[in-house]
């Protein structure tokens, strides 16, 4: 099978280092443009680009996916199937519908559940005990295609974003190599998404971050895990941002913090950073107790 894969950040490289250790035809990747990263703003090509190029996998990065170029550009590669993996953008009907097996999308969750743009997130952050890789046939709605193949993971309870996605990548390069063995071999199952249980999750951006104080202590907690590493849940001391990595609940049912970074510092050990201020035990914020990790 001649495979176009589309991906761009470092979970869809994983499924990406997949389909090349397992000696699949791999026609090109479409990954997105370059951007702008770091304090400089220095152009920074994608996980995937990076990857890719270091393989001799032609890459290819259009501004749109509706363009006439694109679409001729399609037509000369002749897929056999498309595998999408955390690409970015919607794909065109046009598109979808062109290879003559279709496009297989590889998602983090246990779809119906968490469609979208950040399901790793918010299975944490809505204390999930238990998540996993869902691999769809993919259609115009967001996550709405036939689901194929599903591989469950327990979430620690002190587990982070971070911890969780690079286990989801892997789970997920394994699963596409099995769903694409099962639709050249045609035994795969189509399973049609039920509407019980499905919910959508958009991107994470910076208002979602702050940390409200009013919360449970273990919605607090599993807020700030299910935002770590990036972009991480904050609080302001002293007017000053303080992002926070790891915590924990403490036997007493209080938020302890483990990591955490003030503005214009360093990420550090949290017993570290309390040693160096004035009042070393604990904070209150909007009534609720949070202490450093001692």
């Amino acid at each position: 099978m001649k495979v176009l894969f589309m991906g761009t950040p470092e979970f869809a490289k994983i499924s990406l280092e997949c389909l090349v250790k397992n000696e699949y035809n791999i026609a090109g990747v479409v990954t997105q443009p370059d951007k702008p990263a770091g304090r400089k703003m220095t152009l920074t090509p994608s996980a995937v680009k990076e990857y890719a190029s270091g393989e001799n996998i032609p890459v290819y990065q259009p501004q749109s996916l509706k363009s006439e170029d694109f679409f001729d550009l399609l037509k000369s590669i002749n897929p056999d199937i498309i595998v999408v993996v955390a690409y970015g953008k919607l794909i065109p009907k046009n598109v979808l519908d062109f290879p003559k097996h279709g496009c297989v999308n590889v998602h983090g969750s246990l779809l119906p559940k968490y469609r979208g743009a950040s399901p790793i997130n918010a299975a944490i952050i809505n204390g999930e005990k238990i998540t996993g890789i869902t691999t769809q046939y993919m259609e115009e709605g967001i996550d709405t295609g036939d689901m194929l193949l599903k591989e469950s993971i327990e979430i620690g309870e002190n587990e982070t974003y971070g911890e969780l996605h690079d286990k989801l990548a892997q789970i997920g390069g394994r699963l596409l190599i099995d769903t694409l063995e099962q639709i050249k071999g045609g035994t795969v199952k189509r399973e049609k998404q039920p509407d019980d249980g499905a919910s959508y999750v958009g991107k994470i951006d910076n208002t979602m971050c702050e940390i409200d104080w009013n919360l449970t202590a273990q919605e607090i907690h599993d807020k700030i895990r299910g935002l770590s590493p990036v972009p991480a849940a904050f609080t302001y001391i002293n007017g000053r941002k303080l992002k926070i990595f790891k915590s924990r609940i403490s036997d007493d049912g209080i938020v302890e913090l483990l990591e955490v970074q003030i503005e214009g510092g360093k990420r550090m050990n949290a017993r570290d950073f309390a040693n160096g201020r004035k009042n070393t035990e604990s904070d209150v914020r909007e009534g609720r107790l949070f202490k450093f990790s001692r």
